[in-house]
C-alpha cells in the first residue's frame, strides 16, 4: 500500500469515528429534566430546604444545555408542587435570584464542525472572526494541518494558534425563598402565585426523566 493510500484510509477512518461520536453525543446530551438534584449544589435538578413550617428555600439548577427560561419555570413549578404537597393554596417568592455560571473552554484538536451544541466564534486582529462568524476570512478552513488541509493552501496558517476549539459554557441556577399560605391569594403582595394554577399552566412545559425500561 502506498503512503498516499494509507493517509487516505486513515483520514476516512478518522472522519467515520468523528461522525459516530457526534451521533452518540447528540443522542445522549440533553437538557436537565425536572428531577431532584443528585446532591446539594449540583447542576442537575431541584433542591429545597424547609426553613419554617410555611417557608422554604427552593432552587433548580440545570446543565449547560438547559435554557434560562426552563430553569426559572422549573423552580417555579417546584415551589407550586411543594405548596400543594403541604396543603397550601398559594406561595410568594421572596429574595428571588438567578445565578449564571459561565466559563470558556479551549481544547486542542478538532474544531466544532461535529459539535452540535458549542459552536463558538473568536476574533484575531490579523484575520478577523473565526469560522463561526458569517463574514469570517477563516470560513471554510477546518482541521488545518501544516500549511493546508484537504489539498488547499491556507494563507492564514498560524503554527501557534492552530486546531483549537473554543466554546463558552453557561449553567443557570434559579433560587428563591418561598412563603406559603392558605385562603385567598394576597392582592397587595408582589410575586404571589396560585399554586394550583401554576401547576396547571406550567405542567405541559415540564420534561420529566425518561422512565427506565
Amino acid at each position: 500500500m502506498s503512503i498516499p493510500l494509507k493517509m487516505a484510509t486513515s483520514n476516512k477512518l478518522r472522519h467515520a469515528l468523528l461522525c459516530v461520536s457526534a451521533i452518540v453525543l447528540t443522542a445522549c446530551a440533553t437538557a436537565t429534566p425536572y428531577q431532584p438534584a443528585s446532591e446539594p449544589g449540583a447542576y442537575d435538578g431541584f433542591s429545597q430546604q424547609m426553613i419554617e413550617a410555611d417557608r422554604a428555600r427552593i432552587a433548580f439548577a440545570g446543565n449547560s444545555l438547559t435554557k434560562r427560561d426552563t430553569v426559572e419555570n422549573y423552580m417555579l413549578f417546584r415551589a407550586a408542587e411543594t405548596a400543594v404537597e403541604r396543603g397550601f393554596d398559594w406561595f410568594e417568592l421572596q429574595e428571588r435570584d438567578l445565578e449564571a455560571k459561565t466559563r470558556t473552554r479551549v481544547n486542542s484538536g478538532f474544531t466544532s464542525a461535529y459539535d452540535p451544541y458549542f459552536g463558538y466564534s473568536f476574533f484575531r486582529p490579523r484575520y478577523g472572526w473565526s469560522r463561526g462568524y458569517h463574514y469570517s476570512r477563516f470560513r471554510g478552513f477546518r482541521h488545518r494541518r501544516g500549511f493546508g488541509y484537504r489539498g488547499f493552501y491556507d494563507p492564514f496558517y498560524d503554527p501557534f494558534f492552530d486546531d483549537f476549539n473554543v466554546r463558552e459554557i453557561t449553567k443557570y441556577r434559579a433560587t428563591a425563598e418561598v412563603r406559603f399560605g392558605n385562603g385567598p391569594k394576597p392582592t397587595k403582595a408582589e410575586n404571589v402565585f396560585d399554586a394550583h394554577q401554576v401547576i396547571e399552566n406550567l405542567g405541559p412545559l415540564i420534561e420529566f426523566p425518561e422512565a427506565d425500561s
